[in-house]
């Protein structure tokens, strides 16, 4: 099975200073699926999803042991290029960030960042990023327009495409849908179950019927450790731990 794997974590342990976050979290994540982190707040997931393009590096005081293999490629070596694993690693936040810049200049903001200044081709990759994100049809004639503009669930899409134009294998999400409506909600969940047809996806949430609605694999998290993982259906039809079952059936959480 973790031949078959996008994501291979054996061991990962996180301290932000002497408060350990993760304790020696192994899991796998197969390719081309979607991976739903679940478990009650402050358990882990967020900075468990951090540790997957290096994001806690930034955090004073962090510090990751164990092995992350993405694709083969050990992350946590000294060797990895953090700035091409954040490009092969897309992020997308809980809430919306776009930049104070036009729609156009978001979306092209990685592909400039790597050098590139074809007109011609960062006008393709924008809209090719802004139809996979199912947004082109509403926004393809304000481009120059500011994307502080657009509704909250068109800034979520934006922030996504703008992920998808630097071509990840891997997308994280954190909480993605969590300040939107339920109609903008529908649409990102739409946009996620396409998405898997050729990015490998991880969203962290805390809709317990989101998880169930759209991932393949479902990992429960408690006290920062990974308390059980596997097929969606499993976890929330008949999982192997009675902590799992309290919490995927309401008991707590």
């Amino acid at each position: 099975m973790e031949e078959r794997s996008a994501i291979v974590t054996k061991g990962v342990s996180l301290w932000y200073n002497d408060f350990r976050a993760l304790d020696s979290v192994s899991i796998f994540i197969p390719a081309f699926s979607i991976m739903a982190i679940i478990g009650p707040s402050g358990c882990g997931k967020s900075s468990f999803l951090r540790c997957l393009n290096r994001m806690n590096d930034l955090i004073d005081g962090a510090k990751v042991t164990g092995s992350i293999k993405i694709f083969g490629e050990e992350v946590l070596s000294t060797s990895c290029d953090v700035v091409e694993l954040r490009r092969r690693v897309g992020m997308v936040f809980q809430k919306s960030n776009p930049f104070p810049k036009t729609v156009f200049e978001n979306v092209a903001f990685g592909l400039k960042l790597k050098g590139i200044r074809d007109r011609e081709f960062l006008l393709y990759k924008v809209e090719k990023s802004l139809r996979m994100a199912g947004l082109w049809d509403e926004i393809k004639d304000r481009l120059n327009h500011s994307a502080l503009d657009l509704s909250g669930g068109q800034q979520q899409r934006l922030c996504i495409a703008r992920a998808l134009a630097v071509d990840p294998s891997v997308l994280l999400m954190d909480e993605p849908a969590s300040a939107l409506d339920p109609k903008s909600t529908a649409k990102i969940e739409e946009l996620i179950l396409e998405l898997k047809k050729t990015v490998t996806i991880i969203i962290v949430t805390h809709n317990l019927q989101q998880a169930k609605r759209i991932s393949d694999h479902c990992a429960f998290f408690l006290d920062g450790r990974c308390e059980e993982f596997g097929p969606t259906a499993k976890i929330f039809g008949q999982p192997d731990k009675q902590s799992t079952s309290d919490y995927v059936f309401g008991k707590f959480g």
